[in-house]
């Protein structure tokens, strides 16, 4: 089988790449591979992984030949697809706030990723909430199969401790130091209309955490791969850049705790058990005027929502005092969206890649199918 492999248009991981070593895993020697990768990404592919380059001839070309397409998030490029081609859309998270068709987007904004969702044959959904807001966000028609999120099956692995200690090991973080694992979203304004300004604005007072928790904290700064370039940090604070770290379980393994605002990472972390906090600093903007929500956050989130950075410094000083009012909270929040993440996602997910599985048209929900 020849199988093309697609993350947010030129990465290795997420998604696919879990699927793609689960692959190799199984053994299957004929099979060939192909990654598409950007010149930017190109060297940080593994030797001997074959790609092509994003939006180049030979990258259609090869989604032209594929038996299987796994992507995770639209490929946005002119291709057709033949006929004997499986497409699997795996997406790229739990959809906290509103995307595709249900996002305020300008209008022409969703026309080529329209006409991916066409050729999509499968996409995966993370927990059974998830399902129909995905279907109905993206007007997809065929068979959405719960399975939970081949990424997280590394969190539940019998080897998390070992991953722990040598991400921590390669980002020189002491024994005792509390890794503070800070995760934004992006803000549409920033990006589609350019009113955001050119730099990456953290909010966090970092003089204020430093002084404050500075002694035994590391702030660990993850952006958005699409405001990635963005972030410009100073000198001499205990603040690291892991952007461009391939693997976000690897970092949500290494850290104490996660920092985050609207981002989907918190679905995903919470499989860890450890705690989040959530700063909301511009809530009302974001919730009213740039994306809104499937919920109500403050209801459902896993951990205290904080407006400032002084409350989250301080809540970060006394992390279990803060958390403890919301273990109730969190506990039902891992029972509606982790409730699949039990590290056997990638298994599942392989399975449909069958023949018998691929002419399904069901949903299948932790490995069975049933008619929906």
């Amino acid at each position: 089988m020849r199988f093309v492999w697609s993350c947010f248009r030129g990465l290795y991981a997420d998604n696919p790449r879990a699927l793609y070593e689960g692959v190799l895993a199984r053994g299957a020697g004929t099979d060939t591979h192909t990654w598409l990768c950007t010149p930017a990404t190109h060297d940080a592919f593994p030797a001997g992984v074959h790609t092509v380059q994003h939006g180049t001839p030979d990258a259609r070309a090869a989604l032209e030949a594929a038996d299987v397409v796994v992507a995770n998030d639209c490929l946005s490029l002119p291709w057709d697809k033949s006929p004997g081609t499986t497409y699997l859309q795996t997406w790229h998270g739990t959809p906290l706030k509103r995307i595709h068709h249900d996002a305020p987007f300008r209008p022409g904004w969703l026309d080529a990723a329209d006409r991916d969702v066409a050729r999509w044959d499968h996409l995966l959904s993370p927990n059974a909430w998830s399902t129909e807001r995905l279907r109905g966000a993206f007007g997809f028609r065929g068979p959405v199969h719960e399975t939970g999120y081949p990424r997280n099956d590394v969190l539940s692995s019998p080897d998390r401790d070992a991953v722990r200690a040598r991400v921590r090991a390669r980002l020189g973080l002491a024994e005792g130091t509390t890794a503070v694992l800070y995760a934004p979203t992006w803000r549409d304004d920033q990006v589609l209309d350019g009113t955001g300004g050119s730099g990456a604005d953290l909010r966090i007072d970092l003089d204020a955490f430093a002084a404050r928790l500075g002694a035994d904290h590391v702030l660990l700064v993850r952006l958005h791969n699409i405001v990635v370039d963005r972030l410009d940090l100073p000198a001499g604070i205990p603040v690291l850049d892991v952007s461009a770290e391939p693997d976000p379980a690897g970092l949500y393994l290494a850290a104490d705790v996660l920092v985050t605002d609207y981002s989907s990472v918190m679905f995903d972390f919470a499989v860890t058990g450890k705690p989040v906090l959530l700063f909301a600093y511009d809530l009302d903007h974001y919730r009213n005027d740039l994306r809104g929500f499937y919920v109500d956050l403050e209801e459902v989130a896993p951990g205290p929502v904080l407006a400032t950075s002084a409350e989250l410094v301080d809540a970060l000083a006394d992390l279990d005092a803060t958390t403890a009012p919301h273990a109730a909270r969190y506990a039902r929040f891992r029972e509606t969206f982790c409730h699949l993440e039990d590290g056997h996602a990638t298994g599942r997910v392989l399975d449909l890649l069958t023949p018998s599985a691929a002419a399904a048209g069901t949903t299948t929900r932790g490995g069975d199918d049933r008619a929906r």
